[in-house]
């Protein structure tokens, strides 16, 4: 079993302040925007927040549920009140320095501790919680952080105007994404059995692969909505009803109710927009060539349409910058892709007995308690 270090205290408390200063940014951000007379935009920043926080809570008062189920109902009257002020996420972060502090700084020896007190049991205790934390932040992170970088970057090439709290959302959303994606793939390797280690190289890597790739997306959906905000928006909701019927053919087993995982597949839905998740833990090589092919057709198409609708706009240097950063964000991008599935991915150095193809979102809730929720969960 791998165990919660100081790192990942570090790591936990740095997550802690990213995710308190991003939510001020947002009110921030909204409220310049609200004051300079740009009502739209302060209201679709404050939707996605909105949501985003909404759909977080409620998976995250239903693990509560789960977890706690058979125990006082008392605690759980509680539960769901701080929920429904929409600050569970808070408890979840106590709790996750609670235990990450026994196990990163206050360990007993084995042989005078009780069972509950145990080494092991404080670890996994840490390493648990932590886990939910990654998990919903993962669900925060494209529902709300990608989304508002869209946007944010959108605005700046509309029009094209220096705003410090824009750069300061923009910058604020890079750091959430980063941080996002690397506790995610930490949680993975601890919480699943025979997973190597992850350590700085393959860190940076994966974040690389997943940042740049992200990022060369976000700037096609902008190209493509400074020609057409309709035809952005029917590729978005085209995009997510793929991903959601992909979900529905995986037949998911994450939730323990249908309407949770009817919910839980939409969210999928939504994040197979912005970037690539294996759901059921098989092979992905086809389907992961098959989503980056179609994300280079579809940028590479949305720039040739520039050059025969748009001929003009071309020979501005801001399009030139954009489509230089689009195109070799996606180049690198995928070349981390192919580095960390060849080099660094647990099926290129694990037993193939001993390590199945990372999951990204799912695999079987009959054995949530042994395994916890993680192995059902999204994995990549």
């Amino acid at each position: 079993m791998m165990k919660f270090t100081k790192q990942n205290f570090i790591f936990l408390v740095g997550g802690i302040i990213i995710y308190i200063v991003d939510i001020g940014v947002d009110f921030w951000v909204a409220s310049k925007y609200f004051s300079q007379g740009q009502y739209s935009w302060s209201i679709l920043i404050l939707c996605f927040r909105g949501l985003s926080s909404l759909i977080t809570q409620i998976f995250s008062y239903e693990w509560f549920k789960n977890d706690w189920e058979g125990t006082d109902t008392g605690k759980l009257e509680w539960i769901f009140l701080v929920h429904f002020f929409q600050c569970g996420i808070f408890i979840r972060y106590w709790f996750a320095l609670k235990y990450g502090c026994q196990a990163a700084f206050k360990q007993k020896s084995s042989g005078d501790a009780s069972e509950t007190d145990s080494p092991n049991f404080i670890q996994k205790q840490a390493i648990d919680v932590v886990t939910d934390i990654n998990m919903l932040r993962v669900f925060n992170t494209f529902l709300e952080t990608t989304p508002q970088l869209f946007v944010q970057i959108y605005i700046l090439m509309e029009h094209s105007k220096d705003n410090f709290c824009q750069y300061a959302a923009i910058i604020m959303s890079f750091c959430g994404i980063s941080f996002s994606t690397v506790d995610y793939q930490i949680s993975l390797r601890k919480s699943l059995p025979d997973k190597d280690e992850f350590r700085v190289l393959p860190k940076l890597v994966y974040l690389f692969y997943k940042l740049l790739t992200i990022t060369s997306w976000i700037l096609s959906i902008s190209l493509i909505t400074l020609l057409s905000v309709r035809s952005s928006v029917i590729l978005l909701v085209f995009l997510w009803i793929c991903g959601f019927s992909w979900t529905l053919k995986q037949h998911t087993t994450f939730c323990k109710s249908k309407k949770m995982e009817y919910l839980y597949r939409t969210v999928v839905g939504i994040i197979l927009i912005f970037t690539f998740f294996n759901i059921k833990g098989r092979k992905t090589k086809v389907y992961i060539s098959t989503y980056y092919a179609t994300h280079t057709v579809v940028t590479l198409g949305i720039l040739f349409l520039y050059m025969f609708w748009k001929p003009a706009i071309i020979k501005e240097i801001h399009f030139t910058i954009v489509s230089i950063l689009t195109v070799l964000s996606l180049v690198l991008g995928i070349i981390f892709l192919v580095v960390y599935y060849r080099c660094f991915h647990p099926t290129a150095y694990c037993r193939p007995q001993a390590c199945p193809d990372e999951v990204d979102g799912e695999a079987g809730q009959k054995d949530r308690v042994k395994t916890g929720r993680f192995q059902n969960f999204i994995m990549q």
